[in-house]
């Protein structure tokens, strides 16, 4: 599959490494560092570009930027029309201190209007990206961590189902893309969990029913 990274930060970089060592072809684009992201495609036997030419072709997209730096990104993909874009941007202030939308919206719903024709899928915001590699390492165990995913797309839902397999996890369908109004805020509850108190980053987590 042909993916395009918009965003090679920390999340973006770590899917975007994770997909191509899964046999994806991947381009990386947008960064504060172009070379490095150049070097980090190189290694990794990936490509590097401009948004347009990650879009360009692509069977997938990961938007996975700070939310302030959203509507640039999209004025550089253009109309994304019939794109399956998954995004794990959470909509936080300059100071990443708190939601600029929530409750009555979310971030993957405005980012939905601002580019109606694509097919949105609201993943991973909620798995901090430091757990990414320990699970791909643990890839095939029994009861895999979650990625819980919304969108109003079943055949993008799928898409975006194998490429969270392709990494470890196990996708976790949580309804509409409405329902990323609820886990947007739980992203901040992970971020407390992950970063605050004591245990470590690279936090994971699994609903499991009662039998």
């Amino acid at each position: 599959m042909k993916i395009g990274i918009l965003g090679s930060g920390l999340m973006g970089g770590t899917l975007g490494r994770l997909w191509a060592a899964s046999g994806h072809q991947v381009t990386f684009a947008y960064s504060r560092d172009d070379a490095r992201r150049a070097a980090m495609a190189e290694r990794h036997g990936a490509a590097s570009g401009t948004v347009a030419e990650a879009v360009a072709g692509a069977d997938a997209l990961m938007l996975a930027v700070h939310w302030s730096r959203t509507a640039e990104v999209l004025d550089l993909a253009g109309d994304l029309a019939s794109r399956t874009v998954l995004t794990c941007c959470v909509p936080l202030d300059e100071a990443n201190e708190s939601l600029v939308v929530s409750t009555t919206s979310s971030g993957a719903e405005e980012l939905a209007r601002m580019r109606p024709g694509a097919r949105w899928v609201s993943c991973f915001s909620a798995n901090p990206s430091e757990s990414f590699e320990p699970v791909f390492r643990r890839k095939g165990e029994d009861q895999p961590p979650q990625v819980l995913t919304c969108t109003d797309h079943e055949d993008a839902r799928a898409l975006a189902g194998d490429l969270i397999r392709d990494i470890g996890f196990e996708p976790l369908a949580c309804g509409p893309l409405r329902n990323a109004r609820f886990i947007e805020p739980f992203a901040m509850a992970t971020v407390e969990l992950a970063y605050v108190q004591p245990g470590g980053p690279a936090l994971t987590y699994r609903f499991n029913k009662l039998r």
